[in-house]
C-alpha cells in the first residue's frame, strides 16, 4: 500500500462516499490481519480520583478540589475492584485520574508498588496530562518521571487527553490542559524507555476535517520515529450537560465509521485499529469491525468517565464474542500487548 499524504486524505474524506472508505480500509485490514481475528481484552477502568483543575469543557466527570462528591480512591476500595477484575480473568487495570492539587508522584509510585507487591496484573495506567503533573510537581523532567513511574510497576501507558493534536483546537475545548507537543513528548519518553502505549482521538467537538488528519499525521510521525503505539483507537464526544456540549452537534454513526475508516488508512505503521462501543454501543461497533478496526477494545468490567455524560453502554465478554462471530470473524481475548491468550 502507497503510503497517503495529508492533502489525499483530505481529499479522500471528502469526495469518498462512506461505503467507499469502508471497503478501502477493510482491504488493509485484511492484509494486516489476514486470519480473520478480532481481539479484546478483559480488563477495568479504576479512576482514583475525580478530583481535576483542569476543568475541561466537554468533561462532565471531574469535581473541583472540595466538592462534596470528589474522593480520592482507598486501599481497600483499590485493592477490592483489582481482586474481583482477576477474578473475572481481567489481565490489565487501566488506572487513570483527574489532575488532583494535592496528588505527588509518590502517591503515584506508592499506589503502584502496592499494587505489584499483591497483584499479578498489568498496570496500563496515567495518560499525558497526569505524567507532566507528577513531573511539574515533582521537579522532574519527563523521562525521569516516567522511569520512577516505571521502577514502581507502570507498565504501559493509555492514550487519554489527546482529544484532538491540535492546540487551536486544545485551546477552545480544554486550554487549561497540556499542549499537543506536550502530549507527543511523553509518548516519545515512554517509548524510549521501552514502554508501549496507545494513542486516542476524541472527535466530533470543534475540530474540522483538516484537524483530523493533522493529529493523524502527528501520530504517524511519532511512530515511524518510535514504533511504540500498539494500537489506534477514536471514539466521538459525548456532549451530555458538558459546556463544550452546548455548542457543539453531536458526531453521527457514520461520521464515526468514516473517521474510523480514515485512521486504518492513514495510520499504516499502527497494527491494531480499536472500536469503541462505549460511545457507538454494540451495533455499530460492529460495524466498525468492516471500516478496518481488528479490536474490540475492552469488557471494561468498570467505566466511569462516559458514563458522567449519560451515555451506558454495557457489554459482557460473551455479547462482545458474539458480536465478532456475527461478523464474520474469530473472537480472541488478548493481552495488553495484543498477544493472543485464548480463541473462541
Amino acid at each position: 500500500m502507497t503510503r497517503i499524504t495529508q492533502k489525499e486524505a483530505l481529499e479522500l474524506f471528502n469526495t469518498a462516499s462512506t461505503l467507499e472508505l469502508g471497503k478501502a480500509a477493510d482491504s488493509v485490514r485484511a492484509s494486516l490481519h489476514p486470519d480473520k481475528t478480532v481481539t479484546f481484552i478483559v480488563d477495568r477502568n479504576i479512576n482514583y480520583t475525580n478530583v481535576c483543575v483542569n476543568e475541561c469543557s466537554f468533561c462532565l466527570f471531574f469535581k473541583k478540589p472540595g466538592d462534596p462528591s470528589a474522593y480520592i480512591i482507598s486501599e481497600e476500595e483499590l485493592f477490592k475492584k483489582i481482586k474481583e477484575t482477576i477474578a473475572c480473568e481481567g489481565t490489565q487495570i487501566l488506572l487513570q485520574g483527574g489532575l488532583h492539587p494535592d496528588l505527588g508522584l509518590s502517591f503515584f509510585t506508592g499506589m503502584l508498588k502496592k499494587i505489584k507487591d499483591r497483584f499479578t496484573i498489568n498496570i496500563h495506567g496515567f495518560s499525558p496530562p497526569e505524567i507532566c503533573d507528577m513531573a511539574k510537581k515533582s521537579g522532574l523532567s519527563i523521562k525521569d518521571t516516567l522511569s520512577e513511574l516505571k521502577s514502581a510497576g507502570l507498565d504501559s501507558i493509555p492514550g487519554g487527553g489527546a482529544e484532538i493534536l491540535s492546540d487551536r483546537v486544545r485551546e477552545a475545548v480544554s486550554p487549561k490542559k497540556i499542549k499537543s507537543g506536550a502530549w507527543l513528548s511523553v509518548m516519545r519518553e515512554a517509548h524510549k524507555l521501552g514502554m508501549r502505549t496507545t494513542a486516542t482521538m476524541m472527535f466530533g467537538s470543534v475540530e474540522t476535517v483538516e484537524d483530523i488528519v493533522e493529529h493523524l499525521d502527528a501520530v504517524r510521525a511519532l511512530q515511524d520515529e518510535t514504533k511504540g503505539f500498539t494500537a489506534f483507537i477514536p471514539w466521538t464526544f459525548q456532549p451530555g450537560d458538558s459546556a463544550l456540549g452546548q455548542k457543539s452537534e453531536l458526531a453521527t454513526a457514520v461520521d464515526y465509521l468514516r473517521v474510523l475508516a480514515l485512521s486504518r488508512l492513514y495510520l499504516d505503521n499502527v497494527k491494531n485499529i480499536q472500536v469503541s462501543w462505549v460511545t457507538q454501543g454494540l451495533k455499530i461497533a460492529q460495524t466498525g469491525l468492516r471500516f478496518g478496526a481488528n479490536d474490540f477494545g475492552s469488557t471494561m468490567i468498570e467505566e466511569n468517565v462516559v458514563k458522567a455524560a449519560g451515555v451506558t453502554y454495557t457489554v459482557t465478554k460473551n455479547d462482545i464474542i458474539e458480536a465478532v462471530r456475527a461478523a464474520g470473524f474469530t473472537p480472541a481475548q488478548r493481552d495488553t500487548y495484543y498477544s493472543v491468550i485464548k480463541r473462541f
